[in-house]
C-alpha cells in the first residue's frame, strides 16, 4: 500500500525544467501578498548536469498560479508569515538556515 500512495504522490509532484537539468519541486513555500504570492522552492535534481544536486529557487506566481519570470521582491510585513510557512519544509528551512549562520 506503501507504493500505492507513493506513485500518487509522485505523479503529482511539480516538474522543473533548467538548462542545467531537470526535476522535480521537492518543497515548496508560498504566501499570499495583495500584489503576488511568494513562492520559496526546493528543486530535486533529477537528470541533466546537475543530477543529484538540490538548489533553491525564489520566485513567485500571479495570483491566477502562472509562474513569473521576474526578481522576487518580498515586503518586510511579509516575512513572518514567510517564516511560519517554512516550519511545513524541514530541508528548506535547513538549507535557508545557512545563510546566515
Amino acid at each position: 500500500m506503501a507504493s500505492k500512495e507513493r506513485s500518487a504522490r509522485e505523479s503529482e509532484a511539480k516538474t522543473f525544467s533548467l538548462h542545467w537539468g531537470s526535476g522535480v519541486i521537492e518543497e515548496e513555500v508560498q504566501i499570499a501578498t495583495p500584489y503576488h504570492h511568494p513562492t520559496i522552492q526546493l528543486l530535486h535534481f533529477l537528470d541533466g548536469e546537475a543530477k543529484g544536486s538540490y538548489e533553491i529557487r525564489f520566485c513567485h506566481y500571479d495570483h491566477r498560479g502562472r509562474f513569473q519570470r521576474s526578481p522576487l521582491i518580498v515586503d518586510e510585513k511579509a516575512l513572518p508569515e514567510l517564516r511560519k510557512a517554512l516550519l511545513r519544509a524541514p530541508k528548506l528551512r535547513r538549507l535557508l538556515a545557512k545563510l546566515v549562520k
